[in-house]
């Protein structure tokens, strides 16, 4: 264990359990986030214990601004500064636009952009202040670089996270700091379940969809000394879709 502390965004389940497991193997000090699903949250931290340590739950919704900064700002007073910290938590409220209601448009903006501040805004300062270094990694999509059809409010998020978060590394930079997105394409969860992956797998250059384990290795080497250098970059892990 090398005492560095990383928050993953809902890692109850999916990409964001992955992305908590494989930063435990490599000895990363674990806080994993869920907003309701706590019995996938207690499985996950059981899977992380059976590693050799036991990762703090902290349960909020990410978009409930007051609550989020709460719940944070407790948890540094408690114990101190994260080095890292992957936002993963996100929704999905597809339709095509004509069709969109209000407040599918306002859900997924609230929690996949708003969470953005609503997760970093309590937790960047103590990190400049710790004069560590640090690495935040913003995981967004595919969708957020090409656009898709039905997905015009979770693109819309997901673009603003790429915007955001290459804003945040020229701010962030001269900390030793780095800011960096990963974009996941179709990847096997349960978001795209139900939907035709055999026909889907087609469009992909590779032809087949990517596993979670492969989003999380590329988190895993952003979160590493050997990705030091760098920053502000959206790395797409999505079989050459784009």
């Amino acid at each position: 264990m090398n005492n560095r502390r990383v928050l993953v965004t809902g890692s109850s389940k999916g990409i964001g359990k992955a992305i908590a497991l494989a930063l435990a193997k490599s000895g990363f000090n674990i806080t994993l986030h869920c907003r309701s699903d706590i019995e996938s949250a207690y499985q996950t931290q059981q899977q992380i214990a059976e590693l050799g340590s036991t990762p703090e739950i902290l349960q909020f919704d990410v978009s409930d601004r007051a609550a989020a900064q709460a719940v944070l700002q407790q948890d540094v007073d408690n114990n101190g500064c994260f080095y890292g910290v992957v936002c993963n938590a996100g929704i999905t409220r597809d339709n095509a636009f004509p069709a969109m209601p209000a407040e599918d448009w306002d859900m997924v903006l609230r929690t996949n952009l708003d969470g953005f501040y609503n997760i970093l805004q309590p937790l960047v300062m103590p990190m400049v202040q710790a004069r560590k270094g640090g690495r935040i990694i913003s995981i967004t999509s595919v969708s957020g670089i090409l656009g898709n059809r039905g997905q015009v409010n979770y693109a819309a998020s997901k673009a603003g996270l790429i915007g955001a978060s290459k804003s945040m590394a020229l701010e962030l930079a001269k900390r030793k700091i780095t800011v960096n997105c990963v974009a996941p394409g179709l990847i096997e969860t349960d978001m795209v379940s139900e939907l035709p992956t055999t026909e889907l797998a087609k469009l992909i250059p590779l032809r087949r969809m990517g596993r979670v384990e492969e989003v999380a290795a590329t988190v895993n080497f952003l979160m590493s000394d050997a990705a030091a250098y760098i920053t502000r970059q959206v790395i797409a892990v999505d079989g050459g879709l784009s």
